[in-house]
């Protein structure tokens, strides 16, 4: 494999050599290796940088792929960064000669997200240092992931507010998208728990942002989908963090008694957190109402209080676990199951309140369950806790999601099929005032993005000229054509 640091390029060896890089041809949208120069071709020169520009055939590939192997569009190089200065010199020369630039974190994108056809993929993987952590909040680079994060906080009493159900993804990455968990029942999502960030503009200015320090930008990056700057550090917030978890799965045989016992448990905050799950069963479908209660002993809850007042489930088990294992449950699985390579076409929605039931029920009696082969995810967070401007959800008090996290067997016609369906489903959704959280494998046209940001499009567009004036970031994500 061609790795070569350019900081270190005037050392190398002379066999070595030949697979530096060491200039862009901008007529045959190529790069220029040191014996290629040395030989008489020509092409702009690439900046000094303190990482690695590497354009060898498994890099490659593996920038053009994701946990969704669904797309997969090469880049023509990819940045692993030594330093934030190498992420503002490779924008600024993404600029100054038409390529596109996108970040791969932890690629847990399904559809391509995080790919740049013909440009040049930025690995965050390589700024990953946890700069510190102290009462109230952490400073972190973009490439650290949230199982990083935890893992450091938790033996010091605290941790993040919200966490998502699998921790394995970068910091930068969950920012960039919104970021749900069963916490944001009383927190919010992720980039609700965001103090301060630094990013680099599509422009490729270095820039510190805040709720006080250029507020638009720190608005328009927050779930901006990675449309306006690239994230490379985040300051986020921490929170005393209890010992204890314990879990309560009530099971209900029809949707109505499980989204009634959701509804209750979120109007009264019972539960730390709060999810749920369709799962199949016999002759249909069954409900799971999946309720945490976090503690430190001898705190422990009254389990007949937890559950009183809430529709009587046809089943009940409690379990309990300490903290950071509950925090980290799924991570093994999701990761043999990333080793699988199957495609994951997801369906992401947020779902007004007074349209789910009927939404539900409706995609349920459509949906095979042959065709799941995942979980289901169903579960209530409160619209007053979501504050980012650019993360697009329903006019509703309480907006549910559902999540259809679907594996299926590596069959083409069988992936443009449930495409298709996606796109079906999110059609009907949106007619009932639905829209997609835009993480899943949602086929979309230009068109849609005016109505998923309805109000707010104007702002998005604007931000976008502002920050991004050339549009060379997050090409992949289509929302500005």
């Amino acid at each position: 494999m061609s790795r070569v640091p350019l900081a270190r390029r005037r050392v190398l060896a002379a066999g070595a050599a030949a697979a530096v890089v060491v200039a862009f041809d901008p007529v045959g949208l190529g790069w220029v290796t040191r014996a290629q120069a040395d030989a008489g071709t020509g092409g702009l020169a690439v900046p000094d940088l303190d990482g690695e520009l590497v354009t060898d055939a498994a890099a490659l590939a593996e920038a053009a792929e994701d946990y969704g192997q669904i797309a997969h569009r090469r880049p023509r190089a990819v940045l692993r960064p030594g330093s934030v200065r190498d992420i503002v010199e490779i924008v600024r020369f993404a600029n100054r000669n038409g390529l596109s630039v996108a970040v791969r974190g932890q690629a847990h994108s399904v559809f391509g997200q995080a790919q740049a056809p013909a440009g040049v993929v930025i690995d965050s993987r390589t700024l990953a240092e946890i700069r510190s952590v102290g009462p109230g909040a952490a400073v972190v680079d973009a490439g650290v992931t949230w199982l990083d994060l935890v893992r450091a906080t938790v033996p010091r009493g605290l941790t993040p507010p919200v966490a998502t159900d699998y921790l394995g993804l970068s910091i930068g990455g969950t920012l960039s998208v919104g970021g749900i968990g069963g916490a944001s029942s009383r927190h919010g999502l992720l980039v609700d728990t965001v103090l301060a960030l630094e990013v680099v503009t599509g422009a490729g200015e270095l820039v510190r942002c805040s709720p006080r320090a250029n507020r638009e930008l720190f608005d328009a990056v927050l779930g901006g989908l990675g449309q306006y700057a690239v994230i490379v550090r985040a300051t986020v917030v921490l929170v005393p963090a209890e010992t204890t978890a314990r879990v309560y799965r009530l099971s209900y045989p029809d949707l109505g008694s499980f989204t009634a016992a959701q509804r209750t448990a979120l109007a009264d905050g019972r539960f730390s957190y709060l999810e749920g799950q369709v799962v199949p069963g016999e002759g249909g479908w069954d409900f799971v109402l999946e309720g945490v209660v976090y503690f430190t002993p001898p705190n422990a809850p009254d389990d007949a209080r937890v559950v009183r007042g809430l529709p009587a489930p046809a089943a009940t088990e409690i379990a309990e676990l300490p903290y950071f294992a509950w925090l980290d449950r799924i991570t093994a699985l999701v990761e043999q199951l990333r080793a699988l390579k199957l495609p994951n076409p997801w369906l992401n929605l947020f779902l007004p309140d007074d349209a789910t039931d009927r939404y539900v029920a409706g995609l349920l009696s459509r949906l095979a369950p042959a065709d799941v082969n995942g979980p289901i995810l169903l579960y209530p967070v409160p619209r007053g806790r979501l504050t980012r401007p650019l993360v697009a959800v329903p006019d509703s008090p309480v907006v549910f999601l559902l999540s259809i996290l679907r594996a299926v067997a590596p069959d083409e016609a069988t992936v443009r099929r449930l495409l298709a369906d996606n796109r079906a489903e999110y059609e009907r959704a949106r007619a009932l005032g639905a829209k997609q959280y835009p993480i899943g494998a949602i086929p979309t046209r230009p068109a849609d993005w005016p109505s998923h940001y309805g109000a707010q499009y104007p702002r998005a567009r604007h931000a976008k000229a502002i920050f991004d004036p050339r549009g060379v970031l997050a090409p992949e994500q289509g929302v500005f054509g």
